[in-house]
């Protein structure tokens, strides 16, 4: 089975629901309600409207890195 685990060093720039889920410990129903209460914003993309969150806006969430005005 290969290694799922996602580095900080290597994330893409856009993140999908269950990586976010991954990477901040909690479950993708929790990324769900933090994007419609506006802590953890998503883009909708596709006509499905899957979501997809900026790694910077995560990286923020950790404490990692500097919230900027693009976000």
């Amino acid at each position: 089975m290969a290694d799922q685990s996602l580095s900080i060093s290597n994330l893409p720039d856009l993140l999908t629901v269950r990586e976010v889920a991954q990477i901040l410990r909690v479950s993708p129903l929790t990324i769900k309600r933090w994007g419609k209460r506006g802590k953890l914003p998503a883009i909708r993309i596709n006509s499905r409207g899957d979501r997809r969150y900026k790694k910077e806006a995560v990286l923020w969430l950790l404490g990692i890195a500097q919230k900027t005005e693009s976000l």
